[in-house]
């Protein structure tokens, strides 16, 4: 059985989670549910990473602690999971033992390697972003507040500081990225990230004395280890490094990181220099996905903007958020949110093409049949293009799958919704009833069985409604996973179905009417 380890980035507990998290941990989940359905055995990790200077300092201004700044707001993520109804493995948290035990093996592996040295840290830090940057890469406000590319704030430290010796690895960097193109996707981020460490790399401050809420360095407890070494180790941790545990051999040299494009240079350039420096496998890839503006504007704090994924289920449905994240940009660019898209997403897709697909020739056959699937009789050339093109979408989907291209996979399903749609319309089986009954029966046919190819595949995005979808196709429980899109398991003529119900109800936004 192949092994397949997906990972989230671990979301920093500062502040409540919003639509952007939502969207990364959807797209893990749909990744995790397909490899699940095409046989793989897999581990699928999410979390909250709770060190560091800014979790301090707003735990401070609420007059809290940081660990219970950290407690409040990681029950936020967990919750946001449980709403979002994904499939996790697996929940790290920074603050527990075993990331700590992780976090100082790793650290001691590479100064034992002679990776880390002990030195002053000069330089422009910001905050907000956990990270340095070089006067280069900054620009100075009218009020002369120096911003970082983030817009940031940054402000001049100076303190004792351990290094890792990231200048050494610009030349194994370039051969990793050169030879494994897929490394880092998509094409643009690796591009980016090329000509970044081509650029040249200096040493890496990867402590820091100025506060104390981290993980502390060994050996050297005034330090606390720089928040990046520290988070970065989840992906690790939750294998049971340092031990050589099953998950470390089998499930981490598969693993796929899926982040937001903001902390690419994180995963993409230090992440895979301290695994080398360790002697440690890299990633299998790296995924860093696009950002959303909300109606052309960006979230921010000060607008008040951010979205609530919370109440986009409650207003909206589940499946239909999770389908609409997915479908309106390609995984990879950036996306404008607005409710009108959405609900012209479910109604047009959702409702009008796929649900009313399923229910017109469901009723039909409860209305006429008795609720009893009709025995097929000899197929026509376009019963057979039909079937054909149903059984042919895992086909197109897995490479999609494999490039986190969701967009395309959702469109490979599409075109046969689609055909199955326009189809129904050439056949007309409301007419052959009257006319020819044995056509319209295999016609019925034809249409179930491809209604049962789309919905084991639509599984990953929409579960619930899926699952629906093959209660009322009388599918088994134990009988949709791909391994069951072969036709030895094809729908079976004289079974009965129960009473069939709408999946996808029309949203009634008159924006989207308009739209």
């Amino acid at each position: 059985m192949p092994s397949s380890f997906i990972t989230t980035p671990i979301y920093y507990v500062n502040d409540r989670p919003h639509i952007g998290h939502a969207y990364t941990t959807i797209a893990c989940d749909v990744l995790a549910r397909f490899r699940r359905l095409d046989g793989y055995d897999v581990k699928f990790l999410t979390g909250t990473d709770e060190h560091g200077q800014k979790i301090a300092r707003v735990a401070q201004d609420k007059g809290i602690s940081p660990q219970e700044l950290a407690d409040q707001n990681s029950q936020n993520f967990r919750d946001l999971a449980k709403t979002l109804n994904i499939s996790n493995d697996d929940f790290i948290r920074t603050t527990e033992e075993r990331h700590k035990i992780a976090c100082q093996a790793l650290w001691t592996r590479l100064k034992d390697r002679g990776h880390i040295c002990l030195a002053k840290y000069a330089g422009w830090y910001a905050v907000r972003d956990e990270a340095f940057y070089d006067e280069g890469e900054l620009t100075a406000t009218v009020e002369g507040v120096k911003i970082a590319p983030t817009g940031a704030p940054v402000e001049w430290v100076e303190e004792e500081s351990y290094f890792f010796d990231l200048s050494k690895w610009q030349d194994k960097l370039l051969a990793l990225y050169d030879g494994n193109p897929d490394f880092v996707g998509p094409k643009s981020r690796l591009n980016e990230v090329r000509s970044f460490v081509a650029g040249g790399l200096r040493d890496l401050s990867i402590s820091r004395t100025t506060f104390s809420w981290g993980v502390p360095v060994p050996g050297d407890p005034k330090h606390v280890m720089y928040v990046w070494i520290d988070a970065l180790t989840n992906y690790i941790s939750a294998l049971g490094y340092p031990n050589d545990t099953p998950e470390m051999a089998t499930l981490w040299p598969t693993a796929t990181h899926m982040i937001g494009k903001d902390i690419i240079r994180f995963h993409a350039v230090y992440w895979p220099a301290f695994l080398m420096a360790a002697d440690l496998p890299v990633p299998k890839r790296i995924y860093a996905h696009g950002w959303w503006t909300v109606e052309g504007q960006k979230m921010s704090k000060s607008l008040g903007n951010a979205v609530d994924p919370h109440m986009l289920v409650e207003k909206y449905g589940l499946d239909q958020l999770r389908y609409f994240l997915l479908r309106e940009v390609p995984f990879g660019n950036d996306g404008d949110f607005s409710e009108a898209a959405m609900a012209t997403r479910i109604n047009g897709e959702l409702a009008n093409e796929l649900g009313n697909l399923a229910q017109r020739f469901l009723s039909f056959i409860a209305k006429n049949l008795g609720g009893v699937l009709p025995e097929p009789g000899t197929l026509t050339t376009e019963d057979e293009v039909l079937l054909a093109h149903a059984a042919g979408m895992l086909e197109n989907c897995r490479p999609a799958f494999e490039r986190q291209a969701f967009y395309e996979a959702i469109e490979a399903i599409w075109v046969v919704v689609r055909g199955a749609n326009g189809y129904v319309d050439k056949q007309a089986p409301w007419a052959l009833r009257k006319t020819d009954p044995a056509r319209m029966n295999t016609v019925l046919y034809v249409l179930a069985e491809c209604v049962r190819h789309i919905a084991i595949l639509m599984q990953p995005f929409t579960p619930d409604a899926a699952a629906k979808m093959l209660d009322q196709l009388g599918v088994p429980v134990d009988a949709r996973t791909f391994a069951h899109l072969s036709s030895k398991n094809a729908m079976k003529g004289g079974a009965a179905l129960p009473t069939p119900q709408g999946v996808f109800p029309r949203y009634g936004d008159p924006k989207a009417a308009k739209a």
